[in-house]
């Protein structure tokens, strides 16, 4: 049985601002690896339109994509 008040293993167990640093630390390893992507203008309004595009697709529809999928399967999205 586990112990109430155990502090989670991992990323579970750090403070949102130890998780903040860590990821810092690999985006500043990546730019400077050279491995980091920059968007460029026409990228990023590419992703806005796609993004938009998909947000008024679910809100039309009244239901989002999870819950179609879900209902597709014939599940309850719940679990059980």
């Amino acid at each position: 049985m586990a112990e109430t008040g155990k502090r989670g293993r991992g990323f579970s167990g750090m403070t949102p601002e130890k998780k903040r640093e860590i990821a810092s630390k690999g985006g500043k390893a990546a730019w400077a690896a050279g491995k980091a992507h920059k968007w460029t203008t026409e990228e990023a309004v590419r992703a806005g339109r796609l993004g938009g595009a998909i947000s008024r697709r679910r809100s039309k529809n009244g239901v989002d994509s999870t819950e179609k999928a879900v209902k597709k399967q014939g599940g309850s999205g719940n679990g059980n």
